[in-house]
């Protein structure tokens, strides 16, 4: 599992050091990969300034006739069902940023997994490329190339070369390219990838403070009491106080599900 292997070019410069690579390996339709989302978001405020984070699918895909995969004419109108759609849509949507990618994916387990909605419908997944404003032409587009195809089966051949056999896991790379990566398979508590990421750099590790609510929400579309309350490191009835004040000055929206409330900044 040596990097050497797995980069055909070079990383570009970053724009400040980060010694770790991080691959996280998810499946979008495994339940494991709605759960991770909070730990994952956490460790991005905190530690982003020591680690690159590269998300890979690792999904199985079985041989398709990509027949079933809609065009372009007809696609806003197409009510067709796949179960590698969600991944090839994830890969679309990143075609428009990384930042798109990882919006689109968030939202998509909202929908899965708080919505029961089917994702694996091409018409459910278009509503979601337009709920949080992509470039609906362009993501049909993408979302029927080869290119996106392409960057798929990189997923899978990085899955392989890293002995990834579920998802989620991360696999973690130090500075030093010829050290094997640590692999770390199913999810367990913030701490441990917290003691990982120290031990990789090799001295104690600093978490940034974290950014105002108000910026938060323009990074993540939606957030919960319990992934805002962990951020802050605050009491969820903290973070309810905190929120319900933005709620009456109409800052934020508030969705509340069976079993939990997700917030997101006031749509105007």
């Amino acid at each position: 599992m040596n990097r050497r292997t797995l980069l055909e070019s070079p990383i570009g410069p970053s724009p400040y050091a980060r010694p770790i690579e991080l691959y996280v390996f998810i499946d979008p339709l495994s339940e494991d990969c709605w759960s991770l989302q909070p730990l994952l978001r956490k460790l991005q405020v905190e530690y982003e300034q020591y680690f690159k984070l590269r998300i890979a699918l690792r999904t199985p895909l079985p041989t398709m006739n990509l027949k079933c995969i809609p065009n372009n004419e007809d696609a806003k109108a197409c009510d067709k069902t796949h179960s590698t759609f969600p991944s090839i849509a994830v890969k679309a949507a990143e075609f428009q940023g990384k930042r798109a990618g990882f919006r689109f994916l968030s939202k998509m387990l909202e929908y899965s997994f708080l919505k029961s909605r089917n994702v694996s419908s091409f018409s459910v997944l278009i509503e979601i490329a337009t709920k949080i404003n992509l470039d609906v032409d362009e993501f049909i587009s993408d979302f029927s190339s080869q290119n996106v195809l392409r960057s798929l089966q990189v997923d899978l051949y990085l899955a392989k070369e890293m002995e990834v056999d579920k998802a989620p896991t991360f696999v973690f790379f130090n500075e030093n390219i010829e050290d094997e990566g640590l692999k770390v398979g199913g999810l367990y508590g913030y701490d441990v990838y917290e003691r990982i990421l120290e031990e990789l750099v090799g001295e104690r590790i600093i978490p940034d403070i974290p950014p105002i609510l108000e910026d938060l929400f323009q990074r993540f579309d939606t957030l919960s009491t319990k992934e805002i309350a962990g951020i802050y490191g605050i009491s969820e009835s903290s973070a309810e106080r905190e929120l319900k004040k933005r709620l009456l000055q109409q800052h934020v929206e508030r969705i509340p599900f069976q079993d939990m409330t997700l917030w997101r900044k006031k749509q105007r």
